[in-house]
């Protein structure tokens, strides 16, 4: 044996014996978070698919085997609640009261969180947390004086009026998200084109929105479902003429006037009409709503 091998010091063996007491422990945990997740997928996505099958039985089907597959696609249950419930009119009035709130809102959220984000100013915390602060209140806590502002202003019974709404309700949300967002961008992105001459209003839309998108497309998506859904705000702003009804106003006029003869397969047609878009726009932008949440995380 020479002086270098008797010199060489010893490697200890990897605690084997530690690894494999705690591999248990980790089974348990992860079958104990698996089995919940799975009921509570269960608890979610077995009354949307009643709440569909449902939508193309006939009453007495409903009745006499709720549980049961439909005998026949009664298509004519869609037709009746598209065309003689008026949904068709109302989704469309959605459509159009959705797309404006959430345009606007994250215009103006997304040029204040840049703003709070990357430049400092007198007063910048106290903006912040000025807008911040909107989301302690809840909507019905202000109903009352919305509602005397938005017919002073002529805006009762008006699209605009329920569009300025929303958006103004999903500002802070937005702003918050989105500033900690642009936080996680890299600055020497913005540095350098500031020095190829790029200007604050061209960084901004050519240069760190684009960069910004994952976490756009997740807020976006979270606005469109909360104004997707909403009922109070249009039950109070819209009033007046059943035309300019939202689709959950619809929905609501519907169940009512059912009485005790209830048109079931038109009820559930309807609320079909209503989730569909949910389900389509969560099953598109799906990897986006990941990527956005776990952007901040991962830089």
């Amino acid at each position: 044996m020479t002086t270098l091998d008797r010199t060489t010091p010893t490697v200890p063996a990897p605690a084997a014996g530690r690894d494999a007491q705690l591999r248990p422990d980790r089974g348990v945990a992860n079958a104990f978070s698996h089995g919940f997740l799975l009921i509570w997928g269960l608890l979610t996505v077995l009354p949307l698919v009643w709440m569909f099958i449902s939508s193309f039985k006939t009453n007495g089907e409903i009745l006499a085997d709720p549980w049961g597959l439909p005998g026949a696609l009664h298509l004519d249950n869609w037709t009746r609640a598209w065309t003689g419930a008026h949904l068709g009119r109302y989704f469309l009035n959605s459509l159009v009261v959705v797309a404006g709130s959430v345009s606007l809102t994250m215009l103006m959220g997304s040029t204040a969180a840049y703003v709070f984000a990357r430049y400092e100013f007198r007063g910048k915390q106290f903006v912040y947390y000025l807008f911040v602060g909107g989301l302690m209140f809840p909507v019905f806590l202000a109903l009352v004086p919305l509602f005397f502002v938005v017919r002073k202003v002529g805006l009762y019974n008006d699209w605009a009026g329920l569009i300025l709404v929303y958006a103004a309700y999903s500002l802070p949300f937005t702003v918050f998200f989105l500033t900690a967002f642009f936080r996680t961008l890299p600055t020497s992105v913005a540095e350098a084109a500031m020095v190829d001459g790029c200007g604050h209003f061209r960084l901004f839309f050519r240069v760190m929105l684009p960069m910004a998108r994952p976490g756009m497309i997740s807020v976006a998506i979270f606005n469109f479902l909360t104004h997707w859904n909403q009922f109070l705000l249009p039950q109070v702003l819209l009033q007046g003429d059943k035309s300019k009804w939202m689709l959950a106003q619809g929905l609501f006029d519907l169940s009512v006037s059912q009485g005790y003869a209830g048109d079931y397969a038109r009820l559930f047609a309807g609320l079909s009409i209503a989730v569909l878009p949910v389900l389509v726009v969560y099953m598109l932008f799906q990897r986006q709503v990941q990527a956005g949440l776990t952007a901040g995380q991962l830089k």
